[in-house]
């Protein structure tokens, strides 16, 4: 029988995975050894705290999909509370549902075996499996332009939009409990760079019907969060899901070097998807595509775990939990000036 030799392929053997009594962050630890997207997410795991643990990062985390809905709200904010993201890019959507559990409504478990037809008789919206009341969300609209009604006149990026929204919620409800609420209270900036693409802009064209017109001023949007990348220095992104927010945190690279700056990509880049690279688009496609683009840098540490964010979130979340939690994190602190000019700096939670 043929003797095989070890060589540089063969240095790290897998190790089957044992059922024993562990926690969540051992578990993670273990998957390390595994294969496939058990160890993709183990891997994201280790990028994530070894982000936390960076002198001078920042983190991006953009947001889509229908998070909110599924149940994923706290996660995220619990995120923003432990400054495990500093900048959230968001779809409007999760951020109106956000709202709308902040006001007290609710999402319901339901099912994707039903009677649309007869959904739409009883006033029910579904999403896969989740269910709402049409009625509750129209509610949420006329709050929403409400509150917009009140800044009649001025214009905003949607970063300032949805800080001044957050302060708005958790004076209301006195609770930190929501997204919004918590990014204004724990000062995370939070951008939504297709904001007309939502239930937040349907309050605000509610709002401008009745007169009352708010400019959200989305190019101003580019900028900020630009600035950002380039007071920052080093960034590390989390993507869950794709589509608008993925991009809107990539190109951040792309206008800085544009503008004079000598950076050269995101230095490191995790993303939860279940979209593949084969049909072109954006959330399916690889950091070492975005490489090319000069968006991610070349020796950054990239992971992408095909899985369904419901699913990884809770894992990933509650392992860094674990692992951080007699850990003090410098973050990074920012400061606006009316001019539009930012300030950075970074202290110990």
């Amino acid at each position: 029988m043929e003797t095989y030799k070890i060589n540089v392929f063969t240095q790290n053997p897998t190790r089957p995975l044992d059922v024993t009594e562990r926690s969540i962050g051992e578990l993670v630890d273990k998957m390390l050894h595994t294969g496939f997207q058990g160890r993709k997410l183990a891997e994201s795991v280790q990028a994530w705290n070894n982000m936390l643990k960076e002198e001078g990062l920042t983190i991006m985390m953009g947001l889509t999909g229908a998070m909110v809905p599924a149940g994923m709200r706290k996660i995220i904010v619990h995120l923003i509370k432990k400054r495990m993201i500093d900048c959230l890019v968001s779809t409007g959507a999760n951020l109106f549902h956000d709202c709308h559990e902040a006001l007290g409504k609710k999402h319901y478990v339901g099912s994707h075996l039903v009677n649309d037809e007869e959904l739409f008789r009883h006033g029910v919206d579904r999403i896969y499996d989740v269910f709402a009341f049409e009625e509750e969300f129209r509610h949420t609209d006329h709050l929403i332009a409400d509150f917009a009604k009140t800044l009649h006149g001025k214009r905003l990026s949607s970063r300032e939009f949805i800080e001044l929204l957050g302060k708005k919620i958790l004076e209301e409800e006195n609770s930190d409990e929501s997204i919004v609420g918590s990014a204004y209270k724990y000062g995370v900036p939070v951008f939504v760079p297709a904001l007309g693409d939502s239930s937040i802009g349907i309050g605000l064209t509610i709002a401008r019907r009745a007169g009352f017109d708010v400019d959200v001023d989305q190019i101003k949007d580019v900028d900020e969060i630009t600035k950002i990348v380039e007071k920052s220095g080093k960034t590390g992104v989390i993507y869950v899901g794709g589509g608008v927010p993925k991009n809107f945190i990539q190109q951040t690279e792309v206008v800085a070097s544009i503008m004079g700056m000598d950076i050269y990509g995101h230095d490191y880049a995790i993303q939860y998807t279940t979209d593949v690279p084969h049909w072109g688009g954006l959330s399916g496609c690889t950091f070492d595509e975005a490489v090319s683009w000069g968006k991610i840098a070349a020796d950054a540490k990239k992971v992408q775990v095909f899985v369904d964010a419901t699913i990884a979130l809770p894992i990933v979340s509650h392992a860094l939990h674990e692992k951080n939690l007699h850990e003090r994190r410098k973050f990074p602190q920012f400061y606006w000036k009316e001019d539009g000019e930012l300030t950075i700096d970074f202290k110990t939670l």
